[in-house]
């Protein structure tokens, strides 16, 4: 790349930066709604347990074949999307994952269900690593932790809208509306931030930025031979910071995932609640998932010096203690549980592990470096489902040692993560 496609991110124009705030928005307002399409499941779980006779094993089933699916689709995705192209591929994942959720709504037993909401897992995968590879292109190290954040709070918004609008459907229209009608919007959505979007600077006859941290400009530097085929997943896979990185990512989404799989159940089930009266309760985790990954993005990228580890510490001490709390706490005191889960959620979400995978690849392998942190998440996040509903299955189902295990999970992550040192 010649010196006239590059700039200093100090001299470059005022219309970069304006089309930097579009690409983010508009990733972040797109994925707002995705999860209409991906974790409506939890919500109106306990309508299909109900409806169709499923234990806790095959509820868990379900739910793996989604978070399996979804990971399964990261191996590929990022790395397709960034030779084909970033904001296509998002938008073919759209279209697909609204496919597939209506034709999940028509399943009448646990394998009918299981296969198409497994594929839509794989297709709502593209929609992920693409849109931040995309986000990476136009953001530099030194704001990519605000601008992660941001995207997390879409994340965090996208689930307080499924939970609220999925829910909300299923109690008055039964749990197969739930699956038909909120989902037609991703498609809408899908296709419009194709037409918004554009892949990097150079698709608008803008100069790229010159990554001045060390950390982001070291991979950058790397022969782009390197980078062609599958050259980007050697370079990752024979990372050890990446691959701890990724790992801590996996004992993370059992905690994230865990909690939105079961918290509803266990709180229908063991709090005698009704399922509006669940939903509003539980819909207090993705609240904190939404208000706190700007507030970790800002804090790491001005009073860190763009570190992600001290956050991500944070983030695992707190949680650790907030599922000893639950796992505690009898489930019929519902003011107790509701700040346990809104301070869950918030410390659940002040991990910025997404931006330190970015922040490790460089942003020519930041599409296979999201997918492939996202993809041991969601290998992890699939066995929590099985794992623990094999555990409820028991007699008694003894819920407290669920959370204890979450706990002990992220006295483990903490651990881990000390040794990454970005």
């Amino acid at each position: 790349m010649s010196s006239a496609q590059t700039a200093r991110y100090e001299d470059l124009p005022r219309s970069y930066h304006i089309f930097k705030w579009r690409i983010l928005l508009a990733f972040a307002g797109f994925y707002l709604f995705l999860y209409l399409g991906r974790f409506n499941f939890w919500p109106v779980a306990p309508l299909v347990k109900e409806d169709l006779s499923l234990s806790n094993f095959e509820i868990g089933l379900v739910n793996a074949m989604l978070l399996w699916g979804f990971g399964l689709g990261d191996l590929f995705h990022g790395r397709l999307a960034e030779t084909y192209g970033l904001r296509l591929w998002v938008m073919i994942g759209a279209i697909l994952t609204t496919v597939l959720n209506i034709i999940t709504s028509f399943a009448t037993s646990t394998l009918t269900m299981a296969i198409p909401w497994g594929m839509a897992g794989f297709v709502n995968a593209a929609c992920w690593s693409p849109g931040i590879s995309m986000v990476a292109q136009w953001w530099p190290r030194r704001n990519r932790g605000m601008a992660m954040g941001i995207v997390g709070t879409a994340t965090g918004g996208a689930m307080v809208l499924m939970w609220w609008v999925s829910g909300y459907v299923g109690a008055e229209w039964g749990w197969r509306a739930a699956f038909r009608y909120p989902p037609l919007i991703i498609a809408v959505m899908g296709i419009a931030f194709y037409f918004i979007a554009r892949d990097r600077p150079a698709d608008v006859g803008l100069p790229d930025y010159i990554e001045d941290d060390e950390v982001s400009a070291a991979p950058e530097s790397l022969d782009p031979e390197r980078f062609k085929g599958l050259g980007p997943y050697k370079e990752l896979l024979s990372n050890p910071r990446f691959l701890l990185a990724s790992h801590v990512k996996g004992l993370e989404n059992v905690v994230r995932y865990g909690l939105t799989t079961w918290v509803p159940i266990y709180y229908f089930e063991e709090g005698g609640l009704s399922i509006e009266s669940t939903i509003l309760l539980t819909i207090l985790l993705p609240v904190g998932f939404l208000i706190a990954p700007p507030i970790s993005g800002i804090i790491s990228d001005r009073y860190l010096n763009s570190r992600r580890q001290p956050m991500v510490i944070f983030s695992c001490a707190t949680s650790a203690i907030v599922l000893v709390g639950i796992a505690l706490a009898p489930p019929v005191n519902v003011t107790l549980g509701a700040v346990l889960l809104l301070i869950g959620g918030l410390s659940m979400g002040m991990s910025p592990l997404s931006a330190m995978a970015v922040d490790i690849a460089g942003r020519h392998m930041s599409g296979t470096a999201s997918g492939l942190l996202d993809a041991h998440g969601y290998a992890y996040a699939g066995a929590q489902a099985l794992i623990f509903a094999a555990v409820l299955d028991m007699v008694g189902s003894p819920w407290p040692i669920v959370f204890l295990s979450m706990a002990a999970t992220r006295v483990v992550s903490g651990i881990m993560i000390s040794r990454v040192k970005v």
